[in-house]
C-alpha cells in the first residue's frame, strides 16, 4: 500500500512538471486567434503630441543614430519632442546630444542630472516630471538609447490611443545587430516567442504581462493616473507600470506591426547579468502584487483588464516556476525508476511526447511570424532546448533508438547496467542541463576557454540557461543580494 501511494505521489510530481509545458502550448494555440481578436477594430488614425524620454548613461556610442531615426519618423515634426535625460554621463553623451539638438532645434532637448547612478527608473522620472510640467504633451514614449524605431512604428502605436480605454501600447522589439553572434541570434528567436507570439496571445486574453522597456507608449491620462512616475523600488519598473495601468482599469495593447530594432548581449556573461536583473524584477513583482493572482476579475468598463484571471495567473507562473517544475519532474522520474521502472518509462514517454509536440508547434508558429528573424536564427530555433535535449526527445519518440538501434550499427549491444544508467541520464537531463549552465557562463569569462562557450551553449541549450538564470535570481533574492540596477553595455551594432 505504501509502495503504491509513493508511486502515485511520484507520478503526480511528473504531472506537475508537465503543467508549464501544457500551459505554454495552450498559450501559443491562441496566437492564430489574434488575427480575429485584436484591438485594431477600436483603433483609428491618431497623432497626439508625443514626448519621447530617452534615458542615457554613457550612451555616446549609440545615441546619434537613434536620435536621427526619431527625427525621421513618419510623424508630424511639430507633434514630436525628444528629451534625452543624461544621467551624469562621463563619456561624450552630452556632446552627442547637444550636436543633435543643434541640428534639430526645439525638437531634441538635453536634460542633465547632476546626480547619476541611481538607476534607470530615477532617470526616467526626471524626464517624466519635465514632460508633465506643462500641457503640451498628450502621450509619452519611453525608449532605450540604443533602439532604432522603424519609420511607421510610432504612428502604428499611437492609433491605439484613439480608444480612451487604452492606457498604454508596446511595440515588437526585434534583435537588430548587423552581424549577430550565436547568443544574439538565440535572443532574436527568443524575442519572437516572448513578444511576437506570446504578446499576441496576451492580447487575446486581455491581460499583458509587460510593456517592453524600450518601447512603451502611455497616454497622458494613464501616466497621471498611475502617479506621474515609474516605480523605483523594483528592478522591473516596466512590468510594475504595466500592472498598475491594468489594475487602474485601462487596457495595455501589443502592436506587432510596430517594429523596433535593438542591440542585445552577445555573450553568455552579458546575457546572464541582464536576465538576472529581469528575473529578480519578476520575483519582486510577483510578491508586490500577491493579491492579484488567481482572483476572479471584477466587471470593468470596455478595455478593462483581466490581470487577475486564472488563465493569466497560470501563464505567469508557468514561466515563473519553470525551474521548480523541472526539479519536480526529474525527482518524479528518478524516484519512479527506482520503484517501478515500467511506470517510469511510461511517464517519461508521455512527458516528452508532450514536450515534442510543444517544441514542434511553438517553433513552427514563431518562425512563421517573423520571416526576417527566421532567416537569421532558424538554427538557434531548432537547437533552443539544446542538442542533448533533442537526443532525449528522440529517445521518447523512438523507443529503443539509442539503446538498441544505434549500438547495433556498430556491432555493439548495451548491457542491462548500461541501459539503467542511460535511462537515469535521460530522466535527469533537464535538471542536469540547468545545473551545468553556470559552467557555460564561467567558461565564457576565461581567456583561452572562451571559444568553448558557444559549443557548450548549443549542447546545453539556451532554454536551460534561461532557467538557470531564473534559479540564480531566486537565490539572489532570497539571500537579499544588492538590487542595484546594472546597465547592459551597448556598442552600436544595430542597423536600421
Amino acid at each position: 500500500m505504501a509502495h503504491d501511494a509513493l508511486v502515485v505521489l511520484l507520478v503526480a510530481l511528473v504531472v506537475c512538471g508537465a503543467v508549464p509545458v501544457l500551459i505554454g502550448l495552450v498559450q501559443y494555440l491562441l496566437v492564430p486567434v489574434h488575427a480575429w481578436r485584436n484591438h485594431l477594430r477600436d483603433a483609428a488614425p491618431y497623432l497626439p503630441r508625443v514626448v519621447v524620454i530617452v534615458p542615457a548613461w554613457n550612451e555616446g556610442a549609440v545615441l546619434a543614430p537613434s536620435l536621427e531615426r526619431l527625427m525621421r519618423l513618419e510623424y508630424p515634426p511639430d507633434r514630436l519632442k525628444v528629451f534625452v535625460v543624461d544621467d551624469a554621463s562621463t563619456d561624450d553623451t552630452p556632446q552627442v546630444v547637444q550636436a543633435k539638438a543643434a541640428e534639430h532645434p526645439g525638437r531634441i532637448v538635453h536634460l542633465r542630472r547632476a546626480q547619476g547612478g541611481q538607476g534607470k527608473a530615477h532617470t526616467l522620472n526626471h524626464g517624466i516630471e519635465r514632460a508633465l510640467a506643462d500641457d503640451w504633451m498628450q502621450a509619452l514614449l519611453i525608449m532605450d538609447a540604443d533602439v532604432i524605431y522603424r519609420p511607421d512604428a510610432l504612428r502604428k502605436m499611437t492609433r491605439h490611443l484613439a480608444d480612451e480605454h487604452v492606457g498604454a501600447v508596446t511595440a515588437y522589439i526585434r534583435e537588430g545587430s548587423a552581424r549577430p553572434g550565436s547568443v544574439a541570434r538565440f535572443i532574436g528567436y527568443e524575442y519572437v516567442t516572448a513578444q511576437a507570439a506570446a504578446r499576441r496571445a496576451q492580447n487575446v486574453l486581455g491581460a499583458m504581462a509587460c510593456l517592453a522597456g524600450g518601447a512603451q507608449l502611455h497616454s497622458r491620462a494613464n501616466l497621471e493616473s498611475i502617479g506621474g512616475r515609474v516605480d523605483t523600488t523594483t528592478l522591473a519598473e516596466d512590468t510594475f507600470t504595466t500592472f498598475l495601468t491594468q489594475l487602474d482599469g485601462r487596457g495595455v495593447v501589443f502592436e506587432p506591426a510596430a517594429v523596433v530594432l535593438a542591440e542585445e548581449p552577445d555573450s553568455v556573461r552579458a546575457l546572464w547579468k541582464q536576465r538576472v536583473r529581469w528575473a529578480r524584477g519578476n520575483v519582486q513583482i510577483t510578491r508586490r502584487f500577491s493579491d492579484v493572482w488567481f482572483r476572479r476579475p471584477w466587471p470593468l468598463r470596455r478595455g478593462g483588464q483581466r490581470l487577475g484571471s486564472w488563465v493569466f495567473g497560470l501563464v505567469w507562473f508557468s514561466v515563473y516556476m519553470l525551474p521548480v517544475a523541472i526539479l519536480l519532474a526529474t525527482a518524479g522520474l528518478v524516484g519512479l525508476h527506482l520503484l517501478d521502472s515500467a511506470v517510469a518509462l511510461t511517464a517519461f514517454r508521455a512527458l516528452w511526447w508532450l514536450g515534442v509536440v510543444a517544441y514542434v508547434f511553438i517553433t513552427a508558429t514563431t518562425l512563421l511570424l517573423d520571416g526576417e528573424t527566421a532567416r537569421r536564427s532558424w538554427f538557434q530555433a531548432l537547437t533552443f532546448p539544446g542538442l542533448l535535449a533533442l537526443v532525449v526527445m528522440t529517445a521518447a519518440w523512438v523507443p529503443g533508438l539509442w539503446e538498441e538501434q544505434v549500438p547495433a550499427l556498430f556491432g555493439l549491444e548495451m548491457t542491462p547496467e548500461g541501459r539503467d544508467v542511460w535511462q537515469l541520464a535521460l530522466y535527469a537531463w533537464p535538471l542536469v542541463a540547468m545545473l551545468v549552465a553556470p559552467v557555460v557562463r564561467a567558461v565564457d569569462g576565461v581567456r583561452g576557454l572562451k571559444a568553448l562557450a558557444t559549443p557548450l551553449l548549443y549542447v546545453i541549450g539556451y532554454g536551460p540557461v534561461l532557467c538557470a538564470i531564473t534559479l540564480d535570481a531566486y537565490v539572489k533574492q532570497w539571500r537579499g543580494a544588492s538590487a542595484q540596477w546594472d546597465k547592459t553595455e551597448k556598442t552600436g551594432r544595430v542597423v536600421g
